[in-house]
């Protein structure tokens, strides 16, 4: 080899070494928690112990939670989990990215069981069931939208007509897996570029939308596709503009009230540790939402677009509805029910915050909250007269700048429950909520031995257990069972099995039909004490969530 070209290697070297040693650490300082590895296992560090109390930490790392709610691992081995998906029978779908995997994760009485389903796939992300059709998964990947069939529904038939619940192994066993069930393309979608996540979701209206981020950091797209919100055709098979302007809108949610569809969105880089601001939007369709001209409250980006007007280029763009800090990186978002959930809680907005990337310092790796009324509109404000923003569950950002975990989506249930997915520590958790003195109080004075939380009932249900006697009038007490809007579809009495009479635990039986949702995949059963005077102040109930 020549002196001359050993000189020229060794210089572009010493060049390499001068621009990544900047990068890191400068402005990109702040994304040493995402790609270093985490200082513990989540799972290793998971505390086993029973029977803890309501509200207390149930993992043994240092997150931190409101008063009344506590963290488990639902389930684990799941490297880049990213969205879930509940099918119509209870089972739960995470999509696996950068494996090019979908997974489902198998729920019973005795835990969860993972099957990698879906492989050598071009980037996975979103998934949606089909709300007429509850076996039929739709996928978008990179370059399209596929979809399966995924259960066999001639041996669901069989798993029927034999009522026998050992069978029912059989029966997810024979998922789609076979080369004739492979998934199938829908519609093609612009592949390539920066962000190559495409996410599925049913907005107020029982339309499929996708959302389809840029090819940059920022530029003038060519492709009308990319960094945007487009409909979804699924009679046509086609895709319809919706909205644009949006450079990386992840992640979407409708509000339970108003219908409105809420997209989180990730500004572009370069422009300091505090500009622009990450967003969350309210979508409408034919608006455009600012990128790459604008960001934020219709600031014009003249770092990029240095072109002269006549007239401001963001006066026609959507200002940004919540503005967040700038590069936490917000992804799944979604509403807080009123069915189980404390009302303080009724109607806010959970964010998980992903983590930092273009930033000297690492910001981000938590799930935030931010209170809103009935209409959407922010409860609170901060100092500077902005949408307070409340940490909702922190700690996975160490005092050492690493991350034990990255959240990334959310599955907000009625009955107090979160589904939280974490492609950094590959895991599920779940989070409850429970009222530590009144269910304490409670399981003091019911306690319910069939079903289980969280397992699969048909109709009828037999519900077991016992109970005091103050909680029966006249040997029995009222059982209802409700779906996930709190609407009533069954109703019947529990039935004391001995003397009533006593204040000690009286065993009950009850049977109680009920009419199965279609597109409803959970519920929850309601134990009343029997309270025939009417008197607000002797009402009492507990509450068990299950699967249909």
């Amino acid at each position: 080899m020549k002196k001359s070209t050993v000189v020229i290697i060794v210089c572009i070297f010493i060049f390499l070494a001068i621009v990544s040693g900047y990068l890191w650490y400068g402005p990109f300082q702040g994304a040493k928690p995402a790609v270093l590895p985490s200082p513990g296992d989540i799972v290793d560090e998971l505390d086993d112990r029973e029977n803890l109390p309501p509200g207390e930490n149930k993992t043994g790392f240092p997150l931190s939670l409101p008063d009344g709610f506590r963290i488990q691992i639902f389930a684990k081995n799941l490297p880049g989990a990213r969205v879930m998906a509940f099918d119509g029978r209870g089972n739960m779908w995470v999509s696996r990215t950068k494996q090019g995997v979908v997974t489902m994760l198998d729920i019973d009485e005795n835990g969860v069981t993972t099957h990698d389903i879906f492989k050598g796939l071009k980037s996975p992300h979103g998934l949606a069931f089909d709300l007429k059709n509850w076996n039929r998964l739709y996928i978008a990947e990179e370059n399209r939208i596929s979809y399966a069939e995924v259960y066999n529904p001639n041996v669901s038939q069989t798993l029927r007509d034999s009522g026998n619940p050992s069978d029912y192994e059989s029966v997810n066993l024979s998922l789609a897996v076979s080369s004739q069930m492979l998934p199938a393309s829908l519609v093609d979608l612009p592949a390539g570029g920066r962000h190559v996540t495409r996410t599925l979701f049913w907005a107020g209206d029982n339309q499929l939308y996708i959302s389809i981020g840029s090819t940059c950091d920022v530029c003038d797209e060519k492709d009308p596709r990319n960094a945007g919100i487009m409909r979804v055709n699924l009679e046509e098979r086609k895709l319809e503009p919706y909205a644009n302007g949006l450079r990386n809108s992840v992640f979407a949610a409708t509000h339970l009230v108003t219908g409105d569809m809420w997209a989180t969105e990730m500004g572009r880089d370069f422009l300091g540790d505090n500009l622009p601001p990450d967003e969350v939007n309210i979508i409408h369709k034919g608006k455009n939402y600012g990128w790459p001209l604008c960001y934020g409250q219709k600031v014009h980006d003249t770092q990029f677009d240095t072109r002269q007007y006549v007239r401001d280029p963001c006066e026609d763009t959507e200002g940004s509805y919540i503005d967040l800090p700038a590069h936490v990186a917000p992804l799944g978002l979604g509403f807080i029910p009123e069915e189980g959930w404390p009302e303080e809680y009724w109607h806010d907005l959970l964010i998980a915050v992903h983590g930092s990337w273009n930033r000297s310092e690492p910001i981000g790796y938590k799930v935030v909250r931010i209170a809103l009324d009935a209409n959407g509109k922010p409860e609170h404000l901060d100092a500077d007269g902005k949408p307070l923003i409340e940490d909702f569950i922190s700690g996975w950002l160490t005092d050492g700048d690493r991350a034990l975990g990255r959240p990334v989506d959310l599955l907000i249930q009625p009955g107090g429950v979160i589904y939280i997915s974490d492609d950094k520590a590959g895991v599920i958790y779940k989070v409850n909520y429970n009222s530590e003195p009144e269910e304490r109080d409670r399981a003091d004075l019911v306690r319910v031995t069939s079903p289980q939380a969280d397992t699969k009932v048909a109709s009828p249900l037999r519900i077991e257990g016992e109970a005091r006697g103050i909680w029966y009038f006249e040997a029995s007490f009222p059982i209802r069972i409700l779906d996930d809007k709190g609407n009533e579809i069954g109703v019947g009495h529990a039935e004391a099995q001995s003397d009533w009479m006593t204040e000690e635990f009286v065993p009950f039986v009850a049977n109680v039909s009920f009419t199965v949702p279609e597109v409803v995949t959970r519920g929850t059963l309601v134990l009343q004490k029997d309270n025939p005077s009417g008197l607000p102040e002797l009402d009492d109930e507990i509450r068990i969530p299950v699967t249909f």
